[in-house]
């Protein structure tokens, strides 16, 4: 399944690519496709990456009966001491093709096309640390979509002091790529499967990979009292779930993902960043559902102009490839949601106040969250 490219219905569903008929003119924009490129970091400080492959021997793998441990690839994102090394790979071209496979209109696109994205991070290049350590910032990504398409958020982040860590869920993923070259798929990927399923499962790997890496030689320059959590999707609605689970998790994100709802007061800082449908009485009823049991610091905001895919990088590698996209220019998509993450991570993790652009995309739903939800 390679659902990553268009906005995701609201069931976890078998191929919502098959949906996509490109009209002639985005078949004429395809002729001359621009540069694959994320945008450039805004922070002061070079980004280094590296990737590591994990594997938790206590537990079988949820979605192989064949694999009786579970393995992961988790990449890392950094403040660098200074541009060295080689530009990190996007995805590779296993993964590539996988994403592309099922795109139609698309027959003029090599399926190693995404492996050619420009990126900002180097590999390899030394880590500058911090006194009191780093604050940390546990990434997932949506359902099918490969952890590389949180890159650019992942990137900007570093690049403004903070260490990233976003978790590729295996057989969750449209394609995961491990060391010794094998390339699974996304087994998870079955019509009707259950939502509340799947982010257990995510709740665990994510604190498995917390686990190892405060033990091992990142655990050395992280800041353990500034951790926080962000996602995409499903990985948005993982955010809160793995808060619930792990006082470890001080703050949390949710990037346009339809909640399995809180039923328990989940007491620290929460940002919700949705597109139009994310309104209070919108389509998706689950962040009404879920506002009251968010009883700490908590901000509900909109963004016009975006769709599911919007904040992250399909933002603005659909136009590329000359796939509809949302409305609003992807750039500049990015540009809100990096802005508004930061700030809040800046806040609750660093205790640092971050101006953001008035950008007049963004409607504050907050107060009418709450009235809407005391009426209802």
């Amino acid at each position: 399944m390679a659902a990553s490219l268009v906005p995701m219905r609201r069931t976890l569903a078998v191929s919502a690519l098959s949906l996509i008929v490109l009209s002639g003119a985005t078949q004429a924009q395809a002729q001359a496709r621009p540069e694959l490129a994320l945008p450039a970091p805004t922070g002061a400080k070079p980004v280094g990456t590296t990737s590591l492959y994990l594997v938790d021997a206590s537990r079988r793998d949820p979605w192989n009966p064949e694999a009786d441990k579970r393995e992961l690839m988790v990449s890392l994102w950094y403040p660098a001491k200074r541009a060295t090394g080689k530009r990190a790979p996007y995805v590779t071209p296993q993964e590539s093709a996988a994403i592309l496979k099922e795109v139609p209109g698309l027959e003029g696109v090599a399926p190693d096309a995404l492996t050619k994205t420009r990126t900002h991070a180097r590999t390899g290049a030394p880590v500058r640390t911090a006194k009191g350590g780093l604050p940390l910032v546990i990434m997932s990504p949506g359902f099918t979509f490969p952890r590389a398409t949180l890159t650019s958020l992942a990137e900007d982040l570093a690049s403004r002091g903070y260490l990233v860590a976003a978790v590729e869920h295996t057989y969750e993923s449209v394609a995961t790529t491990f060391p010794d070259g094998r390339t699974t798929s996304c087994l998870a990927c079955v019509k009707g499967q259950d939502g509340a399923k799947v982010a257990a499962s995510r709740v665990t790997d994510v604190r498995f990979v917390l686990d190892e890496l405060l033990k091992g030689r990142w655990g050395k320059v992280i800041d353990r009292s500034a951790i926080a959590m962000a996602g995409h999707s499903m990985g948005g609605n993982s955010a809160a779930q793995a808060m619930l689970a792990d006082s470890r998790v001080k703050a949390g994100v949710n990037l346009d993902g339809t909640f399995n709802p809180i039923v328990a007061p989940l007491d620290r800082p929460f940002l919700l960043i949705g597109s139009p449908k994310h309104t209070p009485g919108g389509a998706d009823e689950s962040w009404r559902e879920s506002w009251a049991n968010l009883t700490g610091w908590k901000r509900w905001i909109t963004v016009a102009g975006t769709d599911h895919s919007a904040f992250v990088d399909y933002a603005v590698l659909r136009p590329a490839l000359g796939i509809p996209a949302q409305e609003l220019d992807g750039t500049r998509a990015l540009r809100i949601t990096r802005a508004h993450l930061a700030a809040f991570l800046d806040r609750h993790l660093l205790g640092e106040r971050t101006p953001v652009e008035d950008f007049p995309e963004v409607t504050d739903q907050s107060r009418n969250a709450s009235a809407f939800s005391a009426a209802h």
